[in-house]
């Protein structure tokens, strides 16, 4: 089941979220209106936000109606990120990342301060697998620690999660229908894993209860970005 905050999106757009993973201005306003009219959502991450602040997401709404992601994955103590939710929230974003390493009290600080934005709780990053989540202290293999996360983030308030496409399966049914499930290491079959540990297809990430797929590279990669995510976009609302 799609939670009603997804239907919100216009239905000829695929439930497909595009990085602009760049820090120059021109390239990522580039992207956006190639892919805009394709996919629900434009994605902008730390290096675009630190470089060009908020002024990139004026230029990016300029060219495209797609949702806006800020991907900032907030992480510090809960009064902080409140006061940085509370900034970025004028900004009219669909989703704003915060880690939910960060604890209840801090997820639930952004909620607070953001009530008009999704805020979408981190679990654990796709690059990471079990020997670098041993590594940082986080006990169990990856499904456990995301499950727990999860439970944390949603019952804290968070709207949505992110996971990668392995774990969306079984946090679709600790968490039930009414989160959106936000899951980047979407490759399409074939295409190269590049830095992500735990990744899927989008028809299988999609099978398994995923709301909204992360894929960058394999569109802003490619010659012609507009047609790599029109192809895309066509083949996940086919599946």
């Amino acid at each position: 089941m799609i939670p009603d905050r997804m239907l919100s999106e216009p239905t000829t757009r695929a439930p497909i979220a595009v990085p602009l993973d760049t820090s120059e201005t021109a390239t990522a306003v580039r992207w956006a209106t190639q892919v805009g009219p394709h996919v629900a959502v434009v994605k902008i991450g730390l290096e675009l936000f630190l470089r060009r602040g908020s002024e990139i997401v004026h230029q990016v709404r300029a060219v495209t109606d797609a949702g806006v992601f800020l991907d900032l994955k907030l992480h510090d103590i809960p009064n902080t990120v409140a006061g940085a939710a509370r900034s970025v929230a004028g900004l009219g974003p669909t989703y704003l990342t915060v880690h939910a390493t960060g604890g209840a009290d801090m997820v639930r600080a952004a909620v607070e301060a953001a009530p008009d934005v999704t805020i979408a709780g981190v679990t654990v990053l796709t690059s990471m697998d079990a020997a670098a989540l041993e590594a940082v202290g986080l006990a169990g293999p990856p499904r456990e620690a995301v499950l727990r996360l999860a439970a944390l983030a949603v019952g804290a308030g968070a709207g949505a999660l992110v996971c990668s496409p392995q774990e969306v399966a079984a946090v679709r049914a600790e968490v039930g229908p009414g989160i959106v499930l936000i899951t980047p290491g979407v490759r399409p079959a074939g295409a190269d894993r590049q830095d992500q540990a735990r990744v899927a297809t989008p028809e299988q990430a999609l099978a398994d209860g995923a709301d909204l797929l992360v894929i960058g590279r394999p569109i802003t990669g490619a010659v012609d970005p507009g047609a790599a995510a029109a192809a895309l976009a066509a083949a996940v609302r086919q599946g």
